[in-house]
């Protein structure tokens, strides 16, 4: 199911030819909006998007597209919050496997506020509630990215905030949650 929050705007399961554009994305997202930069030990989808999200059927990344130019990324991959740094109850809560974990939630500045994010994260959803062997659909977010933490409590049930338990330490401003199982569809999503 193909949905469009404006008429200028593609949103779908990426291609090969979206691997470049989704990775400066990501990339851009990190640097500028994060301020700390790739991480490898963080980013290894990043490096190989084609392995982790195109050629693995449980896995899925969606673009919005503007003008030839990837704005907007969501992906799925088969995996649970990783222990340490998380706590260990929330890696059993949401083990690999059977949770389909929202990720690289990203917008390009200057295509926000168009309801990319939240439509991409329904049909990620869509796609979890649609492929054979998911449980749950889980995320956790960086609370101090610009309108992250409002848009995840408006879309999803908070789980845990390290903030709380300073658990990641200091300057790690994480909190874990929890999207329902949407009622199945006719289909998943075709990458």
């Amino acid at each position: 199911m193909t949905h469009a929050p404006h008429p200028s705007y593609t949103l779908r399961p990426a291609t090969p030819s979206d691997i470049d554009g989704a990775r400066r994305l990501m990339l851009d997202t990190f640097y500028s909006e994060f301020g700390y930069g790739y991480v490898p030990a963080w980013h290894r989808d990043v490096v190989d998007i084609a392995g982790t999200y195109l050629d693995d059927p449980r896995h899925l990344l969606l673009v919005a597209v503007h003008d030839g130019e990837v704005v907007a990324t969501t992906g799925v991959r088969s995996a649970g919050p990783v222990h340490p740094p998380h706590p260990r109850w929330l890696a059993e809560r949401y083990p690999d496997g059977t949770t389909a974990q929202i990720v690289r939630v990203y917008v390009r500045r200057g295509h926000r506020r168009h309801g990319l994010a939240r439509t991409l994260v329904h049909m990620a959803a869509d796609f979890a509630a649609t492929t054979p062997g998911y449980d749950s659909i889980y995320l956790h977010t960086n609370v101090r990215a610009e309108g992250a933490e409002g848009f995840w409590r408006s879309m999803a049930k908070e789980v845990f905030d390290a903030r709380t338990t300073g658990e990641h330490g200091p300057g790690v401003d994480t909190v874990h949650f929890e999207i329902p199982m949407p009622q199945p569809g006719p289909g998943p999503v075709q990458s």
